[in-house]
């Protein structure tokens, strides 16, 4: 019984790069580890970082920046811009106060 329930504990654990780490019911991914995920993707999906969040996308990593929802509104906590070879925009998720 033990065995299974480290087996379990051990899976629950490890995630693959394009999941986020859930401990007690709240994502822990960077806003840089997020960038990089939506790139992956191609695709804007926001995180579940309980926090304000916006994403963006440009033709470079300033624009991404730009089209977060919120820029130059809010006070930024954290930011990331990844790049996607191919989709050839940069992605960008800043986190707010």
């Amino acid at each position: 019984m033990r065995f299974w329930i480290a087996c379990v504990v051990m899976l629950c654990a490890v995630a693959s790069e394009a999941d986020t780490v859930v401990v007690r019911g709240r994502a822990f991914v960077s806003a840089q580890e997020h960038a990089t995920i939506i790139a992956r993707r191609g695709a804007l999906v926001h995180s579940q970082c309980s926090q304000t969040e916006g994403i963006g996308t440009g033709s470079t990593p300033e624009q991404a920046r730009r089209n977060c929802c919120f820029f130059g509104k809010r006070q930024i906590v954290e930011e990331g811009v990844a790049y996607s070879p191919v989709t050839r925009r940069y992605y960008a998720v800043i986190r707010y106060r």
